[in-house]
């Protein structure tokens, strides 16, 4: 990721935080966290209009569109994260080691 990705997160989630009606810290985060939700559904929407799926609307996404949904998807998810810590970096990639380190051969144990 580029250097200034969390800074934008931040700025996303500082403007949501100012813009949107007050809730508690809690119905904050389950909001956001709904909101991936509601993004996953677009992501969707766009594969069955690229495939054509629904007879009734034909092609009514491409590809492009797709992949557009999926950086909503982890953008709104990467805000619902640094909604709940204030380390959303570290957090993130601490994870993402976890998981390469899961599926990454071990050379020492196999000699």
């Amino acid at each position: 990721m580029e250097a200034d990705t969390w800074d934008r997160i931040s700025r996303i989630r500082q403007w949501l935080d100012d813009e949107t009606a007050q809730t508690g810290d809690g119905d904050r985060l389950l909001l956001r966290v709904l909101k991936i939700g509601e993004e996953y559904g677009e992501v969707a929407e766009a594969v069955h209009g690229a495939l054509a799926a629904n007879p009734r609307k034909g092609a009514s996404h491409t590809w492009d569109d797709v992949r557009k949904e999926l950086c909503d998807v982890a953008v709104t998810s990467f805000v619902a994260l640094a909604t709940c810590t204030e380390e959303p970096e570290k957090l993130f990639d601490e994870r993402l080691r976890q998981l390469v380190d899961r599926i990454t051969p071990k050379a020492a144990e196999a000699g």
